[in-house]
C-alpha cells in the first residue's frame, strides 16, 4: 500500500505554499506597469506621435506654443464688500460679494471716488433685487455682471468700466 502512495504523481509533486505570490509574477507585473506607464506618458506628451512620424494632434499643445492675444488688463478699482438680503419668501437668503472694477483709464478712478455713494447705492439696489434663482447659475452671474456694468457706466463721464470681477461670491 505504501508503494501505491509513492506511485501517485500528485502526492510526489511539491506545491507552492498558499498565500505567497511567485517572484516571477511580481517581476512581470512590474515590467508591464512600467511599459504601459511609459507608453501613456509618451502618448500624453506627444512623443509617441513624433516617434511614429506624425504630428502632435493635441490642440492644447498648439495653443500653448502660440502667444496669447489677450489685451492688457486695465486699472482695477476695488469696491468694498457687499452683504445684501436676497428676495426670498422666507427672507433668510443673503449674498456676500466683493467686486473689482476694471477701468479703461486711470483717470476714471478719481471720478469713481467722487461718485462712490451713487455707485454703491446702485450696486446695493441691484443686488438686493435678485433672488437666489437669479444668481445661482453661471449664466445668472454673467447676466448680473453685465447689468451692474451697464448701470454704473450710466453715471460715468470721463471713462468706462470695461469689466467687473466677482472676487468673492457667497450665497447662503
Amino acid at each position: 500500500m505504501a508503494e501505491n502512495e509513492n506511485s501517485n504523481p500528485e502526492a510526489v509533486e511539491p506545491q507552492a505554499p498558499k498565500g505567497k505570490v511567485p517572484l516571477k509574477l511580481i517581476i512581470l507585473f512590474t515590467l508591464l506597469l512600467a511599459l504601459f506607464g511609459g507608453a501613456f506618458l509618451a502618448w500624453k506628451g506627444g512623443l509617441l506621435a513624433k516617434f511614429m512620424g506624425g504630428e502632435k494632434t493635441s490642440t492644447h499643445a498648439a495653443e500653448a506654443s502660440q502667444p496669447l492675444d489677450q489685451p492688457e488688463i486695465g486699472p482695477i478699482y476695488g469696491m468694498k464688500t457687499y452683504i445684501v438680503n436676497l428676495i426670498d419668501p422666507r427672507g433668510k437668503r443673503y449674498l456676500k460679494t466683493k467686486i473689482e472694477l476694471e477701468l479703461n483709464s486711470e483717470i476714471l478712478k478719481e471720478e469713481i471716488e467722487r461718485r462712490l455713494p451713487q455707485l454703491r447705492d446702485s450696486v446695493l439696489t441691484t443686488l438686493s433685487s435678485k433672488s437666489y434663482e437669479d444668481i445661482s447659475t453661471l449664466e445668472g452671474k454673467y447676466q448680473l455682471r453685465a447689468e451692474i456694468v451697464a448701470l454704473l457706466n450710466q453715471y460715468l463721464k470721463s471713462g468706462q468700466i470695461t469689466n467687473l470681477y466677482f472676487t468673492e461670491f457667497i450665497v447662503q
